[in-house]
């Protein structure tokens, strides 16, 4: 495997990461524990140094089902790995259907109440990078950096990061406490925090790219026929997986399809070489509980595109045809959120 940094930082991790939130949220029913155990074994095994999971990422009968998991199957490697986590955000209703309405919190308490569990759930002293998992209106960024700088200076956790944020809200936080990465969803159909490139050129930020195949459209691999259940698969809800998105979407997978044919590549691949292919400081974390995917996903490092491929794709993404995309759960303000 290859590796990348995280912009001017110095945290080396591999150049594909494994996202796991799908290993016990969002997708179904949460996957069998035993066999994910095996699964984050051989991707260690594999190359993967770079493991991304959340204080959330879990069910109603165990919210925290997740960070769990990764801390029995990842202990063994625990300094051969960069685990990253996030804290932030809670769930208004965890048991009803569909991508759950968000209630954040970055205030100090809560941070620090939130970083206590997770380093006792992923079974370590230190977690390697630490997000705010959504913004907080109700917080003011400095004071969210400020509370990071005491952690870091305490040893609890080594880097911090930013999901979903402005350019405003990072350059405040940044002033007060140097940013890692920001975590962002990007794929061929997500790219409207391109914007942010620039500035995160200028302050040596990383970018770490989730749902970079479109929260699995950009395999090429669904079909109008398939079934999500709307109780907890939250593709049931997104406008790719739709009829109407199936139809949309035509040209833009016939051209990722010609492309892999003539990269002698898979359409996943191709979706991740063209990030990794734009940037030296992008790292995508594909999420996945199959091990052929684990191996399909790590060999897109070694797909080579030239600039002017790049750009020809970019240029096609402009202009081809295509349906919205799933933009995420939507986040409420704080207690006046709560019924």
């Amino acid at each position: 495997m290859k590796h990348r940094t995280l912009g001017m930082s110095g945290l080396r991790v591999s150049a594909v990461g494994l996202g796991c939130m799908g290993m016990s949220h969002g997708y179904g029913d949460a996957a069998d524990k035993d066999e994910m155990k095996e699964l984050l074994s051989l991707a260690v095994d594999m190359g993967y140094s770079f493991f991304d999971t959340a204080e959330v990422y879990g069910t109603a009968d165990n919210p925290h089902d997740n960070e769990y998991l990764l801390g029995e199957a990842l202990a063994p490697y625990r300094d051969k790995i960069v685990i990253a986590t996030k804290f932030g955000l809670k769930f208004d209703n965890p048991s009803s259907d569909g991508p759950h309405p968000l209630i954040a919190d970055s205030s100090p308490s809560a941070i620090r109440k939130a970083v206590e569990g997770s380093l006792k759930r992923l079974k370590t002293d230190h977690i390697d990078l630490y997000y705010q998992h959504r913004i907080d209106p109700e917080v003011e960024p400095e004071t969210v950096a400020d509370t990071m700088a005491s952690l870091i200076k305490e040893g609890k956790i080594l880097h911090w990061g930013i999901s979903e944020t402005t350019e405003e809200y990072l350059r405040r936080a940044h002033s007060v406490c140097r940013v890692t990465a920001v975590q962002n969803r990007y794929s061929m159909m997500a790219r409207w925090h391109e914007a942010l490139f620039p500035v995160l050129e200028e302050l040596g930020v990383g970018l770490v790219a989730f749902s970079p195949l479109a929260n699995g459209f950009l395999s090429g691999c669904y079909s109008s026929g398939d079934f999500f259940d709307p109780h907890n698969d939250y593709r049931a809800y997104m406008p790719q997986f739709t009829l109407d998105g199936y139809e949309k979407n035509h040209d833009l997978l016939n051209f990722i399809g010609d492309l892999s044919e003539e990269k002698h590549a898979t359409f996943s691949q191709i979706a991740l070489a063209w990030m990794l292919c734009k940037k030296p400081w992008i790292v995508p974390i594909p999420g996945t509980r199959k091990l052929f995917r684990l191996k399909e996903n790590i060999c897109a490092v070694d797909i080579e595109l030239t600039k002017e491929e790049v750009d020809m794709i970019d240029k096609t993404l402009d202009t081809v045809g295509m349906s919205d995309v799933f933009g995420g759960s939507k986040v409420m303000k704080g207690e006046a959120a709560i019924k």
